[in-house]
């Protein structure tokens, strides 16, 4: 695949992905890829319970089987130091204690690892993993977050909102209350999470899996107490993660004290079931939403209570109530989040954290509501329109919502659609149209880059951030090319390691702004040290040129008043006896953050068929319509919004990883039995960009992307189900089962 590269500055334009080449020829090193020399294999035993503790553990077969190095469990491993330190220990982004792997014989949930096979070949550990004999003291497992909502307790990292009135939709003339649930979803991304970890004289190097590198070398850090030149994390390739590789996972520490133990370097690699519940998931919750409403339509009151599962020794609260907090203008709004401690491993974010399962809810009762109202449903949501962000006053950083649901609406052909439910039929298929509206955070942190001026007039740029597949690499470049004035088939940019210039991880849809900043000042430092050069070069000293009368592109700097007149950064690097320019630049967010309000906007049109004698749903148009400011590439926008949108229809119709709450263990936990959208279930997908700048944010103007395709989307469908069915479905996934019984 060549790479259409244009010589011109590229932001904005279709840049095919820089990283392109590498990946379909099979050239890209992926975690479990890296040629690490003496590198020896681990494979992990987990436990059969959910709950309970070790009886007793015999490794005698097991070490004694051809080619085993070691088999390390709770009684000789050695050690993370900061398990010994509950302060040190405590993860910052959570609240309560990580999973102590290999630390004691107490069992916290399914698929635990309880041992770790180490043998010179693979074939070899995972044989000697089946000779490993464990004997349990179980303990019955409380698994249903349904059952257990009564001993919920109020997360430390997560407040209530307030405004107004509570429960005021209750005195409202229109009036709903519904509840609303969401299914436990699982990453399932295709490449495996793994790990390959080596110790030199102290200094410990990890290939793995991760979002971001610099977030993880200091979780690295805080967990073995080492300094920061000791720890390396290296993650050039990230195959599909959507915030399950956020953090430090049991595998990885698993590799890491293996090595330690045997001398050697060693890899772990998940079994796909394995995935379910080892590296995070998206929670399952139960949600009750009110709305109060006046006859004509105005929000009176928004009540929204959300409960949602966690760990016995972690509390992971997400962002269920933030798309309520500010979707809407109402005077009146009471948002609470409760957690029930479970006997499960620990939730993680999942692409659109919290937003995704909230906005189902809210999104589902707004359509509701707007039934009781007899109202169009996008009339509805226009009327409460938000001037300035509900949540905190604050004006917008920018707000193309209304474009979104004006160009939407009329893609879709949103004005033929019949009001009545069951209105429009196509033979045995039942057809119907839904919407919804999608908010989502846009902000940017702290960032660093390095930028490298060479002396042939090659430019590298480098940053510790990731690329989990939206093409950083390809948007930085771009940026890099804008900024510069380098060409961006020049340019090179270098990612995944934690030795480069610290960046915040990839997630929460603010890489392109927060890194780009930081690519974006480095850069245009670089070219205002080349004009200053230039003026100074003993070619053009004479003149005493004005900064103002100099212009850098396409790798030159010219006399603004005559094109003709350059010199090249080559010539000018070799005119001042250089052999390039290096410099680094952090950015750290303005003060414009702290006064407006930052978000992306989606408004979602989607067509439902239904067939009416089994109950079939198939989605046969989609409409997503995006306000995420300036769009970077449009090449690489495009797939994020499919993205999005196949996840949005896993979420709607398929995805759900089902427990048996006896044993509190998954019976799906394979993608024969998971079901994901596939080719024949995703329809052509017509994503329209507003595309208007947001430099309140960013210099580039560009606000979030990766989330906000999915934010709401799952309600939309549910609302086209009801519209072609006159069913409404209040827990995902809309499966056929829900429907039948109910179609005639």
């Amino acid at each position: 695949m060549e790479n259409q590269s244009p010589a011109l500055p590229s932001v904005g334009q279709p840049l095919s992905r820089v990283d392109g080449r590498l990946k379909v020829t099979g050239q890209a090193r992926y975690a479990a890829e890296h040629a690490v020399p003496g590198v020896v294999h681990g494979v992990l035993l987990t436990s059969a319970i959910a709950r309970g503790r070790i009886k007793s553990l015999d490794t005698t077969a097991a070490e004694k089987a051809p080619g085993v190095l070691a088999i390390l469990t709770h009684r000789n491993s050695p050690g993370v130091p900061a398990y010994q330190d509950a302060q040190a220990n405590n993860n910052p982004r959570l609240a309560g204690r990580e999973i102590r792997v290999f630390h004691d014989e107490q069992i916290h949930f399914s698929n635990q690892p309880v041992a770790l096979a180490i043998a010179d070949t693979l074939e070899r550990a995972q044989h000697a993993a089946t000779l490993v004999l464990v004997q349990y003291e179980a303990a019955p497992p409380e698994t249903d977050l349904a059952a257990h909502v009564g001993r919920a307790i109020k997360p430390q990292k997560a407040d209530d909102f307030q405004r107004g009135q509570p429960r005021a939709h209750q005195q409202a003339p229109v009036r709903i209350e519904q509840e609303y649930r969401t299914p436990v979803q699982v990453h399932n991304p295709l490449e495996p999470h793994a790990a390959i970890a080596r110790w030199d004289a102290g200094k410990l190097t990890v290939y793995n899996k991760t979002q971001a590198p610099k977030l993880a070398q200091q979780d690295l850090m805080r967990m073995f107490k080492l300094p920061e030149t000791s720890v390396q994390v290296h993650s050039p390739f990230v195959g599909g993660a959507f915030g399950g590789a956020s953090r430090i996972w049991p595998q990885e520490v698993a590799a890491i004290l293996g090595a330690k133990l045997v001398g050697r370097p060693v890899k772990v690699a998940l079994r796909r079931d394995q995935m379910f519940n080892m590296v995070g998931y998206r929670p399952y919750s139960i949600q009750k939403v009110g709305l109060g409403a006046t006859a004509t339509g105005q929000l009176v009151d928004i009540t929204h209570e959300a409960w949602g599962q966690t760990s016995r020794h972690e509390e992971f609260a997400e962002r269920i109530l933030d798309p309520t907090k500010s979707a809407y203008r109402c005077p009146n709004l009471t948002a609470t989040y409760r957690l029930v401690p479970l006997d499960l491993s620990t939730p993680a974010w999942t692409r659109g954290p919290g937003e995704s399962s909230g906005s189902f809810a809210l999104e589902s009762a707004v359509d509701e509501l707007a039934y009781a109202l007899k109202m169009d449903p996008l009339a509805l949501r226009l009327q409460n329109f938000a001037e300035t962000d509900p949540a905190t006053g604050k004006p917008w950083s920018s707000n193309q919502l209304r474009q979104c649901y004006e160009r939407g609406a009329a893609r879709f052909g949103w004005n033929k659609r019949p009001a009545a439910p069951r209105s429009l039929r196509d033979g045995e298929w039942l057809v119907g149209q839904g919407m919804s509206m999608g908010i989502y955070k846009a902000e940017r942190a702290k960032a660093a880059a390095r930028v490298q001026l060479f002396a042939d007039g090659r430019l590298l740029v480098q940053a510790a951030t990731a690329d989990a597949g939206p093409g950083t690499g390809t948007i930085m470049t771009q940026i890099a090319a804008d900024a510069s004035g380098v060409p961006a088939e020049n340019i090179r940019f270098e990612l995944g390691d934690s030795l480069l210039p610290p960046a915040p991880g990839q997630f929460g849809s603010h890489t392109a702004a927060s890194v780009g900043t930081a690519v974006h000042a480095a850069c245009t430092a670089l070219k205002e040290q080349l004009l200053t050069l230039a003026r100074s070069a003993p070619e053009w000293q004479n003149r005493q040129l004005q900064p103002q009368e100099v212009v850098a592109d396409r790798s030159a700097v010219r006399l603004k008043q005559d094109a003709q007149q350059q010199l090249s950064y080559v010539e000018i690097l070799r005119q001042h006896n250089l052999m390039g320019l290096d410099l680094t630049r952090e950015v750290a967010p303005g003060p414009e953050q702290k006064q407006y309000a930052g978000k992306s906007f989606c408004a979602n049109f989607v067509e439902v068929r239904v067939h009416e004698p089994t109950g079939t749903v198939r989605i046969s148009r989609v409409v997503s319509a995006l306000d995420v400011g300036r769009v970077l590439n449009p090449q690489t926008a495009r797939s994020q919004v499919h993205g999005s949108v196949v996840w949005g229809i896993g979420m709607a119709l398929l995805e759900e990883a089902r427990l048996d709450h006896r044993y509190g263990r998954y019976v799906n936990p394979q993608l024969a039995e998971y079901h994901v959208p596939v080719n024949a279930d995703v329809p052509a997908i017509d994503e329209i960009f507003i595309d208007e700048p947001d430099l309140h944010l960013d210099p580039m103007g560009a606000k979030g992307l990766g989330e906000i395709g999915m934010i709401g989307f799952a309600a939309a469908v549910a609302n086209a189900v009801y519209h072609a069915t006159g069913r409404r479905i209040r827990e995902l996934p809309i499966t056929p089962d829900k429907l039948l019984g109910t179609l005639a």
